[in-house]
């Protein structure tokens, strides 16, 4: 569990401090012989802070449950 809380620690860090990313994908739109016509389309992925600071919230409480002994 100890494990678990850090790394859902560090995930949330990065989501509080990163809300999204892009990238970019090529579609092919036509191909005629040994002419090729490419289009690049630009996508993008966002997320909200509050789902970062949950996931930090979360990551605390399974590590401080992780370093309780029975």
């Amino acid at each position: 569990m100890k494990t678990a809380g850090i790394i859902l620690l560090i995930v949330g860090l990065v989501m509080t401090l990163y809300t999204g990313f892009s990238y970019i994908t090529k579609d092919k739109v036509a191909d005629v012989g040994p002419i090729e016509i490419t289009k690049e389309k630009e996508h993008s992925t966002n997320w909200s802070p509050y789902l970062g600071v949950g996931l930090i919230i979360i990551g605390g409480v399974l590590f401080v449950a992780g370093n309780k002994k029975p």
